[in-house]
This record gives C-alpha cells, structure tokens and sequence, in this order.
C-alpha cells in the first residue's frame, strides 16, 4: 500500500501543472468572450479566404491528387523523424542498424516506385 502511494505521488505535479494549464485556458477563454468587444456586421460576419472574394460553394468537389499529395509529403516527411534518431545512435547501432536501415528505406523506396507507376504524382 505504501509503494503504490508514493508512486501516485510523483505524478502529483504532473497533474498539478496540468490543472493550472487548463485552468489558464478555460479562464483566458471566458475573459476575452466576455470582456473582448461585439460589434457584428455583415462584413465581420462574412467568409474570408486570403482577401481573395467568395466565389460559389466552399463544398465544390476537387481532385482527391491534392489529398493524396499530402498524405505523401506526410509519409515521407516522417520518414525523416525516423532517420534522425538512426543518424544520432549510428555507431552504437552497429551492423544491426545499418541493416534495418536499409530495409526501412528499401520499403521507402519500394512504395515510392509504386507511387510512381501508379502515376499519383502527375497532374493532369
């Protein structure tokens, strides 16, 4: 019973300093709705898209290339995120490393292939 208690205990900052984050949030929140200033107009209340004027629906269908383009530069750009901790522990890694890193970027380069016969990446 003791141990399980002091173990509970080393969490009580953690939990602290997260109630003073919310706590911060919620009344930083209520403070600016209710004291910040209300002057709605239609200007004010109107769509705003880089000082570009509204032009038709904003729910207009569009090429799925432009999700599929980003969710590419998203998977690659992770692939990065894990080669730098590799890069950091080369030396220690040894041998073994360098070969699971040769077989990530093979699989890397296996769907990059794939991305390119399958012709994702070209606009039409």
């Amino acid at each position: 019973m003791n141990e399980n208690t002091s173990h509970l205990s080393e969490y009580v900052p953690i939990v602290i300093m997260a109630l003073v984050a919310l706590g911060f949030v919620v009344t930083t929140m209520i403070l600016t709705h209710t004291l910040g200033p209300k002057r709605p107009s239609k200007v004010k209340d109107d769509t705003f898209e880089c000082g570009i004027p509204v032009i038709g629906n904003a729910r207009s269908p569009f090429s799925i290339k432009y999700f599929l383009v980003a969710i590419l530069f998203v998977l690659f750009d992770v692939e990065v995120i894990f080669m730098y901790p590799w890069a950091v522990n080369f030396k220690e890694l040894g041998a073994f490393g360098l070969w699971e890193m040769f077989t990530f970027m093979g699989l890397m380069l296996v769907g990059l292939f794939y991305i390119f016969r399958r012709k994702a990446l070209d606009w039409e």
